[in-house]
């Protein structure tokens, strides 16, 4: 559902004039290679050395709708990151970043960095996150622990506040696509939904609060000037 709702979202943007996708911690997404996009689009993506090394071997025999750039970087070097996003922001004037599955494992106070840094740049428009709950990070935690654990990582970020954690960093929240209710519009809902609508028509207050407490969904963040 993640993928289908930013599948969405670039093809719109690109559509209204981003001219440039930046999409961090990237890993293994082939958007630039399967979306309709323009070939006069800059897609650059931005991951660890042996993440870029696997993708462009897995790669090799396949060429890109677009123009696609990779960068090797870790995204916790403030200096070097900064340094690509000055690059980018000056041969940019509309640019999209994208950072699919990535501000979960970071810290709070890493994810404040990163959206001051991404602000520096002007050109920066758009900003297209996925975000949850504390509920589900304490419950990701409990389920996923032995195997986040031996990947040395846990689920950090999932602001009580939501989008408006953003708002001091120069972001705010455009648009919120919420998971569970767009998988119900493409037919494509959780198992034993019929339980949730008997819920709605029996508690619907109730079933809203239980809603909410585990919102999950895409974000596309602005700049607030």
């Amino acid at each position: 559902m993640r993928t289908v709702l930013l599948d969405d979202l670039v093809l719109r943007l690109v559509t209204q004039g981003v001219d440039t996708v930046v999409n961090l911690a990237a890993g293994l997404d082939a958007r630039p290679y399967r979306l309709p996009v323009p070939p006069s689009l800059r897609w650059i993506e931005v991951d660890l050395p042996d993440l870029v090394r696997e993708k462009v071997d897995a790669l090799a025999a396949d060429r890109p709708i677009c123009r696609v750039d990779r960068v090797s970087l870790d995204l916790a070097d403030g200096a070097k990151r900064r340094e690509l996003f000055a690059r980018v922001g000056a041969e940019s004037r509309n640019t999209l970043i994208m950072s699919e599955g990535l501000l979960v494992y970071l810290s709070p106070g890493l994810v404040g960095e990163l959206a001051d840094d991404l602000n520096a740049q002007s050109s920066f428009r758009h900003w297209a996150i996925d975000l949850a709950t504390p509920a589900i990070k304490q419950r990701m935690n409990r389920w996923l622990g032995r195997n986040l654990k031996q990947a040395q990582t846990q689920y950090q970020f999932a602001p009580e506040e939501g989008t408006a954690f953003f708002l001091p960093h120069g972001w705010r929240e455009a648009e919120f696509h919420a998971l569970f209710e767009h998988s119900i519009r493409i037919n494509r809902a959780m198992a034993g939904m019929w339980i949730f609508n008997l819920m709605k028509r029996l508690a619907p207050r109730r079933t809203a609060r239980m809603a909410e407490k585990w919102r999950a969904g895409v974000v596309l963040l602005q700049r607030t000037q």
